[in-house]
C-alpha cells in the first residue's frame, strides 16, 4: 500500500479555465493593481498545495526567460526579486548588471499540471532598472508604461489579436539537429483544412487548443494551414500587453505539447524554401469610452478618418520598423512574393500581398491587420512599434504613399540599415536600446550567409534567437 507523500495542487481543466477567465476579466476592467496584489498574494498564501511560482518576462530580442520561486520566498521577497542582468542577451553590461523584477500581478495564470508541473502557478514580471523606474530594454514594460499613459491622458485602450502560424516537425528539438541533418520532417502532407482527425497534426492542435481553452484565451477557431505540417490556432481579442503576454504563452504551450509528443512546435518564418512560410498578423484597434473608434459605417471600407491615418503612419515608417517585425535572416524568406508574402508597402481590402490589410468588420470587429510580422518578432517590439507608429508617426505626403509601388526589404542588411539610419526608430526607443537591437541583429546577420541562396542554411537555423543558447554565443 502506497501513501501520497506530495500533494501539490492539479486542477481540472474546466476548474482552470474559470480562474484564468476570471484573472482575464479583473485585467480587462481595470481593477487596481493593489487590489489584485493582495487578493493574489493572500491566494499563495492559503492555498497549501502550490511550491513555486514561475516568473516569466522576455529579453529584448522576444526569447522567453522563466524563474522559478520558492512560493514562501516570493510571498515575503516579492518586492525585492533581484537578477544578474548581465546574463540576459541585450540587458546590461557586466559592470552594472543587477536588476529587480516586479511582479505584474494582473498578469496570473493557472497551467494545466500536466504539462506545467503540479503545484506551480505563472505570473509575468517587469524589469526594473537600478533607479526604480520600468528598464528600458524590457519593452513589455515600455508598451505598458506607453498604453498606460494613454488610457490616462486620452482614455484610449489598445487592443489586439495576434494569428500566429507554426510548423510541427517530427523529433524533438528538431531546430537544434538541422545543422547535422540538413532538413525539417513534416508530420502531415495534408494542406488546408485536410487533415484528418486523429493524425498528428490534428491531435497536436487538439491538445494546444485544450491547453490555451484551459488558460483563458478563449478560442475561436484552429486549423491545419496551407503548407504540409503547419497550424493556426485562433482566439480572441485582448488589452495590448495581454494580447503580447498571450503570444508567448502560446508559443510555450505548443512547444510544450509538442515536445510531449516527440515533435518539435517551429516559429521559424521560413523553415522549408517551396512551400508558404509562417506569419504572425497583427490585427489593432482602439477603444475609447467603450465605442470603437477604427469604426464608420460611412468611411473608406467603413472604417474613421483616425484609423486611416493610423495605416498612413504605418506605412510611411514600414521600412524604419520592418526590423521589429521581421527580425530575422530567415524572416526574409518569407517576405517572397511567389508565396502570398505582404511585402507591399500599401493597405488594401483584399490583396494579400499588402503590408496591411484592412478586414471585414462592423462596430466591435473594425481593425487594421498588420500581415508583415514574422512569428518569431518580440510580440512586445511588435505591438508598441504598430501602436506608437500608428498614433504618433510621421505621414508621408500623399503622392510618396499612393505613388510608384514601394516595397519591404528582402534581406535582413537593408532592413538593418534602414532602422539604424530612421530618425523614428530611435525616437522609439531611444538611442541606447536601438543600438543594443541592432547589434543583435547585426551579429546574427554577420552568421548567417550573405546572399540567402534558395536553401535554409543551417546557420539562420542555429544562431536563430529562439534557439541557440549561451554555450553558443561563447564561440564567438
Amino acid at each position: 500500500m502506497t501513501t501520497e507523500l506530495q500533494n501539490f495542487l492539479e486542477l481540472p481543466y474546466g476548474e482552470l479555465e474559470e480562474l484564468n477567465l476570471h484573472a482575464k476579466e479583473q485585467r480587462m476592467k481595470r481593477v487596481p493593481i493593489g487590489k489584485i496584489q493582495e487578493e493574489r498574494l493572500k491566494y499563495l498564501t492559503d492555498e497549501k498545495r502550490i511550491k513555486a511560482v514561475t516568473l516569466l518576462f522576455s529579453d529584448l530580442e522576444g526569447r522567453l526567460h522563466m524563474l522559478d520561486y520558492d512560493k514562501k520566498f516570493l510571498v515575503k521577497n516579492s518586492d525585492n526579486l533581484t537578477f544578474d542582468g548581465s546574463s540576459i542577451r541585450g540587458f546590461t553590461a557586466q559592470k552594472e548588471s543587477d536588476l529587480r523584477l516586479g511582479v505584474d500581478w494582473s498578469a496570473f495564470y493557472w497551467g494545466p499540471s500536466d504539462y506545467f508541473g503540479a503545484g506551480k502557478v505563472l505570473v509575468f514580471g517587469e524589469v526594473i532598472d537600478k533607479n526604480g523606474g520600468p528598464y528600458a530594454g524590457d519593452l513589455r514594460a515600455m508598451l505598458k508604461e506607453y498604453a498606460a499613459k494613454l488610457y490616462e491622458k486620452d482614455g484610449l485602450t489598445l487592443n489586439a489579436a495576434n494569428e500566429i502560424e507554426g510548423f510541427v516537425f517530427k523529433g524533438v528539438d528538431a531546430e537544434k539537429h538541422y545543422v547535422h541533418s540538413g532538413k525539417f520532417e513534416y508530420v502531415s502532407t495534408g494542406g488546408y483544412y485536410h487533415s484528418l482527425p486523429n493524425d498528428t497534426l490534428r491531435l497536436f492542435i487538439d491538445k494546444s487548443a485544450e491547453v490555451q481553452r484551459a488558460m483563458g484565451f478563449q478560442n475561436e477557431k484552429d486549423h491545419p494551414e496551407v503548407a504540409p505540417s503547419q497550424f493556426e490556432i485562433n482566439y480572441g481579442y485582448a488589452e495590448v500587453v495581454a494580447a503580447a503576454d498571450q503570444i508567448q504563452l502560446y508559443k510555450l504551450i505548443c512547444r510544450q505539447v509538442a515536445t510531449k509528443m516527440g515533435l518539435t512546435a517551429c516559429f521559424l518564418p521560413k523553415p522549408v524554401v517551396g512551400v508558404n512560410g509562417s506569419g504572425m498578423h497583427t490585427n489593432v484597434s482602439v477603444m475609447k469610452d467603450g465605442k470603437n473608434i477604427f469604426w464608420d459605417p460611412q468611411g473608406l471600407e467603413k472604417m474613421s478618418e483616425y484609423s486611416w491615418k493610423f495605416v498612413d503612419r504605418i506605412l510611411s515608417h514600414g521600412n524604419d520598423i520592418c526590423l521589429l517585425m521581421n527580425p530575422s535572416v530567415n524572416a526574409y524568406r518569407r517576405l517572397d512574393p511567389h508565396f502570398e508574402a505582404p511585402n507591399q508597402l500599401k493597405a488594401s481590402p483584399t490583396d494579400r500581398g499588402s503590408m496591411v490589410r484592412i478586414p471585414i468588420g462592423n462596430e466591435k470587429s473594425a481593425r487594421v491587420e498588420v500581415r508583415a510580422v514574422a512569428p518569431d518578432a518580440s510580440p512586445y517590439a511588435v505591438l508598441f512599434a504598430v501602436f506608437r507608429t500608428g498614433i504618433e508617426g510621421d505621414i508621408l505626403p500623399i503622392e510618396n504613399l499612393r505613388g510608384a509601388p514601394r516595397y519591404l526589404p528582402d534581406n535582413i542588411y537593408d532592413a538593418l540599415e534602414n532602422f539604424r539610419k530612421a530618425e523614428w526608430t530611435t525616437k522609439l526607443l531611444g538611442e541606447d536600446v536601438k543600438g543594443r537591437y541592432a547589434d543583435l541583429k547585426q551579429a546574427s546577420a554577420d552568421r548567417c550567409p550573405r546572399l540567402l541562396g534558395t536553401v535554409v542554411k543551417p546557420a539562420e537555423v542555429q544562431f536563430h534567437h529562439e534557439i541557440y543558447n549561451q554555450y553558443l554565443w561563447n564561440q564567438f
